[in-house]
């Protein structure tokens, strides 16, 4: 019994081992884009950020919650700047949020930036309604590829189906 016991141990060391470098690779290359998207954000390339953070989009549970924090804030952050306001008002909440379980995730300074941005989107939905609170561009044709709903978040698409069939609806 105690040979097997110490056989399994050894496999299991082994494939331990085996593991140990791919997931750390995997968790610096999350790293590495979240930098990188860092990077064009604090160069104003805004449109090559958003789409780095949107390919990470599928990963966001692989950062650690700190990660996640700065992704959350720098993805909002971003489609505020570009002017889809509708996904920075989600993007910085859940930065927020994530800040407020795990304090110290962001640094005071973004914290004054989202506060800021979020009191001008959630004045903005209580004066006008979410139905106003839009991705449209800050700079239309600033996007490349962009069109009238193009390159647009899922959230909106739905608004946008919505909306169509209400106008459908009406006689």
């Amino acid at each position: 019994m105690k040979r097997a016991q110490g056989s399994l141990t050894m496999t299991t060391s082994l494939l331990a081992l085996a593991i140990a470098p791919w997931l750390v690779s995997g968790c610096a290359t999350h790293r590495e884009d979240l930098a990188r998207g860092q990077r064009a954000y604090e160069q104003s390339s805004h449109e090559r950020a958003l789409a780095i953070f949107r390919s990470m989009e599928p990963d966001l549970a692989r950062l650690f919650v700190g990660e996640r924090a700065h992704y959350a804030y720098l993805r909002g952050m971003t489609d505020f700047r570009i002017g889809y306001r509708l996904d920075a008002r989600h993007w910085l909440a859940l930065a927020r949020a994530i800040d407020e379980q795990a304090p110290g995730s962001l640094p005071a300074e973004w914290k004054t930036r989202i506060n800021d941005a979020l009191t001008e989107l959630n004045t903005q939905v209580h004066d006008q309604g979410i139905e106003n609170l839009t991705n449209a561009l800050a700079h239309p044709g600033s996007v490349e590829g962009s069109s009238e709903g193009g390159n647009r978040g899922t959230r909106n698409k739905d608004l946008d189906k919505k909306k169509k069939r209400e106008s459908d609806d009406e006689p």
